[in-house]
């Protein structure tokens, strides 16, 4: 018997619906004309909108107010039939067709930005150049360079630049509060000398300047050091400790218990162990940061300032610095870690809660602190400074600063255990400090 393909075609669909009853698939729909025409209409409102945005990011707002009102001459002429208003149309629509062709063209520079310094103390200028070369075969026309700077933008003017041709800008940005600068992107414009329309583009990655807080050294001051036998060994030299350094002579009031019997025998002189001072360096610096504790934003900066000053010591003293907020711990491995952290810091939300929340953080996380430095503002009451330093380990060394801007001289007062300073000045830190460890 001979089959053909049209005996076949029900046999085969029928399997097909078979297996599609097994596999418990279902074959997919074929899209209906109204859906087609949806995803067209989609498709098409994406692309003019892009486009819109990009047409409406080169027109300026006074290139809006002379657009406008070429539109408005238009009607109000063709409506009226008045020929004055049609001149002054025609005018506006042959000055916006002239500034249009200015936006067109490549402006093709190198461009190099370097910033002497990325790190600068609040108050200081940070200096840069900008170098734009004309690595093309064509001439390059005048053009604007833009560089923005935080919330401003410094605009160069770039003359004509022949092929191989370079120009250098020197810039200066001063710094007037403490925070992170982005310097950049460098942009090149082009635009027409009405100021109807602007095109930028950006030709270089932003560079981030900090601002560190203000500091003042603590020249002679040793806050870091605690002696403890299972501290880590320094280089001061102790009578009696558990890290061997040498042998030396006998002298009148050495434990007998630490002379070396067979040196002694060999040299035919008393000799004893001398042994390397350890010490305990776990330095706790806790800055409250919340706002309702400040009277001032300048309040909050000098708590800021006294924070980088006594971490700073205490990094060149220690060799452990631990950094908290109620945000969180500050990276503070090296010195300029510690005041990038700085430089970013704001204040913490309310919601998690003031110095007494900090210091119940801090002695969970750094019970073996061999010292903790408290930091807080003038509105902070003297009841929960108290309860913040009762909540700290009883065998830790505690010092609460009190940055109060009112103040002329600095006070030292006592709370339970604590030694509490308050400050009016960043000045006066040294004295207040000396004061205490006196």
């Amino acid at each position: 018997m001979t089959t053909t393909p049209d005996t076949l075609a029900p046999s085969r669909r029928q399997g097909e619906a078979a297996d599609a009853e097994d596999t418990g698939l279902i074959s997919p729909r074929a899209a209906t004309r109204a859906e087609r025409w949806r995803e067209r209409a989609e498709s098409a409102a994406r692309v003019t909108g892009g486009v819109a945005g990009q047409v409406a990011a080169v027109i300026r707002p006074l290139g809006r107010v002379v657009l406008l009102a070429a539109v408005v001459l238009w009607w109000l002429a063709l409506s009226f039939g008045w020929t004055e208003l049609m001149v002054a149309a025609v005018i506006l629509t042959v000055i916006l067709v002239l500034s249009v062709g200015f936006l067109f063209g490549r402006t093709t520079y190198d461009i190099d930005l370097d910033l002497t310094r990325t790190r600068v103390v609040v108050g200081e200028r940070a200096v840069g150049g900008l170098t734009l070369a004309n690595a093309t075969s064509r001439t390059l026309l005048p053009s604007e360079v833009v560089l923005p700077v935080g919330q401003g933008r410094g605009v160069f003017q770039v003359p004509r630049l022949q092929p191989g041709a370079a120009h250098d800008e020197v810039f200066a940005i001063p710094t007037t509060a403490r925070g992170v600068l982005e310097v950049g992107p460098v942009s090149v414009r082009r635009g027409d000398p009405i100021g109807l329309f602007e095109r930028t583009h950006d030709r270089r990655q932003a560079v981030d300047l900090y601002v560190h807080p203000r500091t003042t050294p603590l020249e002679g001051l040793s806050l870091g050091y605690v002696r403890d036998l299972e501290g880590l060994p320094s280089t001061q030299l102790a009578r009696d400790d558990v890290s061997f350094h040498a042998l030396r002579e006998y002298q009148p009031g050495d434990d007998l218990r630490h002379v070396h019997w067979k040196s002694t025998a060999r040299v035919g002189d008393l000799m004893v162990r001398q042994y390397e001072e350890t010490r305990r360096s776990h330095f706790v610096v806790g800055l409250s940061t919340p706002s309702g504790e400040y009277r001032t934003p300048e309040e909050f900066e000098l708590a800021i300032s006294v924070a980088g000053s006594v971490g700073l010591r205490a990094l060149r003293d220690s060799r452990v610095l631990d950094a908290r907020t109620q945000s969180g711990p500050l990276r503070s491995l090296s010195p300029r870690r510690f005041l990038d952290e700085l430089s970013q810091l704001g204040h913490s939300r309310s919601r998690q809660g003031g110095v007494v929340a900090l210091a119940g953080s801090i002695a969970t996380h750094a019970p073996d602190a061999a010292v903790i430095v408290l930091i807080t503002g003038s509105k902070t009451d003297a009841s929960d400074l108290r309860l913040a330093c009762s909540r700290l380990p009883a065998d830790v060394r505690t010092l609460a600063v009190v940055a109060d801007t009112r103040v002329d001289a600095p006070a030292l007062q006592r709370i339970g255990d604590a030694d509490v300073i308050t400050l009016g000045d960043l000045d006066q830190l040294p004295r207040a400090v000396r004061k205490v460890l006196a």
